[in-house]
């Protein structure tokens, strides 16, 4: 009976099953590797929602306060762009407003990060090739992969759900939908990445740019046109970010644009089993092309080595912050014009951006906002070392006549100095957009170039953070990947949920003044250099003294 049953089962069938062999097995072992990393961001997320609800409660307690906070808010085109439109006064409403956007692109980081360490980084290792050997279908790791990342957002989802269920359950489920979706739409594109990139680190660059563009664009729409009004501006229609906005939680659902976000998720998770079953396990797309039969003078010596692994990120981050900093900089001329008097709306843009003019205020909410994204550049950049470190390409170096130090060095001479390279050419942009908006391009060329670069201190801190966990506790070394999205969530949305300060000052980016026009002393930059240093020596000693590979 067995041999029949066997044989009427088609040869496309047995072959889809043997793909998916394992798939229980990888599943379980990706959920007990994240069983802290996965709680956590659930667990952030799922509860920003319903802890928003009760601060805003207290802080508009009456419907005509929440009325002229909608009408202030939706009024400014700086305030749009930063947390959209507001499409209703209730409370469910203004939560949506006040983090929602966030949410959505929280979601896609921690969805990008589940896929591919559970995708490319396995065969990056080695240790998905090991696993095939034995009986794993060849897409069983990234239906593992993605079956983790569906868990996570539907736990998200249903925690948002819940816990806004009490404003009324239509809009929490619209929101919760908008979250988890967005966040299956971006774990799918990071699927495909993982496919088409020989790297883990390059799949988590393309991803985490595709988000970045993402929220660019809706950003640039909302400060463009109110979307409350009319069907919206194009560019937020052309951002899966706007998407989760336009379908409307708590302002009248529209639900049809979160089908636009599932079609999304399925159409690249589609594309990713495709492209899955076309390639080799630890192949991809678009290999590594070889090089010259002669190593050109740029690779003289291991610093030459250390700018050829490390340029294309770097240029790759100069060129977004080119464009980011142009868009932030264009819509942040008229705060104040379109504000005037109003106390609600300068103290949310205050509480970023500091207490100077709103049109500063907002400036420096912007060179926060890029200021953070720019850790995940610096963690990586000094995390290179460590995967050179595990993928055994360090020790033949270190073989020959090249000192540890020396070599740490080739990295970090990048990751210290390249993030200064990029806030400087993200500031010009900035300072172009906003100079060319408000007819005064000379004087704020240098100012927000300046604010830019203040940024400096607080992301040597992180990376110098990232260098002592790599040098001194190498197996823990991924640790640094979360205290990147605390540093960042911190200064997203600590504001919006009004954080204490106690909350707020363990991130270093607290201590900077928020510039331009915040009053500058030199005691903040002294004392966070004065730590990056410390760090950093201790992670360099820690280096020189352990094994490599240890």
């Amino acid at each position: 009976m067995t041999a029949v049953a066997d044989a009427r089962v088609s040869p496309r069938t047995r072959g889809s099953a043997r793909d998916l062999a394992g798939t229980g097995t990888l599943l379980r072992l990706a959920l007990r590797r994240d069983r802290i990393m996965m709680p956590v961001w659930v667990l952030c997320l799922g509860l920003t929602a319903s802890s928003t609800v009760g601060r805003l409660k207290s802080a508009y307690d009456t419907p005509a306060r929440r009325a002229n906070l909608v009408h202030d808010m939706n009024g400014n085109g700086s305030t749009r762009a930063l947390f959209g439109a507001a499409f209703d006064d209730s409370l469910g409403a203004l939560t949506v407003w006040r983090v929602g956007a966030f949410l959505t692109v929280f979601a896609a980081i921690m969805s990008l990060l589940i896929v591919i360490r559970h995708t490319r980084e396995e065969e990056e290792t080695g240790r998905q090739e090991a696993l095939s050997a034995g009986m794993v279908g060849r897409r069983a790791g990234l239906t593992s992969a993605l079956l983790a990342v569906g868990i996570a957002n539907g736990a998200v989802t249903l925690l948002i759900a819940g816990g806004l269920a009490g404003q009324g359950g239509t809009g929490a489920l619209a929101l919760g939908l908008a979250v988890g979706l967005s966040g299956m739409a971006f774990g799918g594109l990071a699927a495909v990445a993982a496919q088409l990139t020989e790297n883990a680190r390059l799949a988590r660059g393309l991803s985490s740019a595709a988000v970045g563009v993402a929220f660019v664009l809706r950003m640039a729409g909302d400060a463009a046109e109110d979307g409350t009004k009319g069907s919206g501006h194009v560019l937020v229609w052309l951002s899966p970010l706007g998407w989760a906005e336009y379908a409307r939680p708590y302002g009248g659902e529209r639900w049809w644009p979160l089908l636009l976000i599932a079609v999304l998720a399925a159409a690249s998770i589609s594309l990713a089993y495709s492209l899955a079953g076309r390639r080799d396990v630890g192949a991809s797309f678009y290999a590594s092309r070889p090089g010259p039969p002669a190593a050109g003078p740029l690779l003289n010596g291991v610093y030459g080595l250390g700018w050829r692994l490390q340029r294309g990120a770097l240029l790759g981050w100069a060129a977004g912050f080119v464009f980011a900093g142009a868009i932030f900089g264009s819509i942040s001329d008229g705060a104040d014009d379109f504000l005037g008097d109003s106390n609600q709306t300068r103290d949310i843009i205050q509480r970023m951006g500091g207490a100077q003019g709103l049109n500063d205020a907002f400036l420096a909410a912007m060179v926060g906002v890029l200021g953070t994204i720019l850790t995940v550049y610096t963690a990586s950049s000094v995390l290179r070392l460590r995967s050179e470190e595990t993928d055994q390409r360090a020790e033949p170096l270190l073989s020959n006549a090249v000192g540890r130090l020396r070599w740490a060095g080739s990295h970090l001479v990048i990751a210290y100095l390249g993030p200064a390279v990029i806030l400087a050419i993200g500031g010009l942009a900035l300072g172009l957009g906003y100079g060319v908006a408000a007819g005064d391009l000379a004087d704020q060329l240098g100012r927000c170039m300046g604010a830019a670069l203040a940024q400096l201190p607080a992301l040597w801190v992180l990376t110098s953070v990232t260098l002592f966990l790599v040098g001194v506790l190498p197996k823990y070394s991924a640790a640094a990947w979360a205290f990147v999205g605390w540093v960042v969530a911190l200064g997203w949305m600590g504001p919006a949920l009004e954080l204490s300060d106690s909350v707020m000052n363990t991130s270093p980016f607290s201590h900077l003044p928020k510039l331009p026009g915040d009053e500058v002393t030199a005691a903040p930059f002294l004392w966070l250099l004065l730590l990056s240093v410390v760090l950093a020596a201790g992670g360099l000693v820690g280096l020189r003294r352990r094994d490599i590979g240890g």
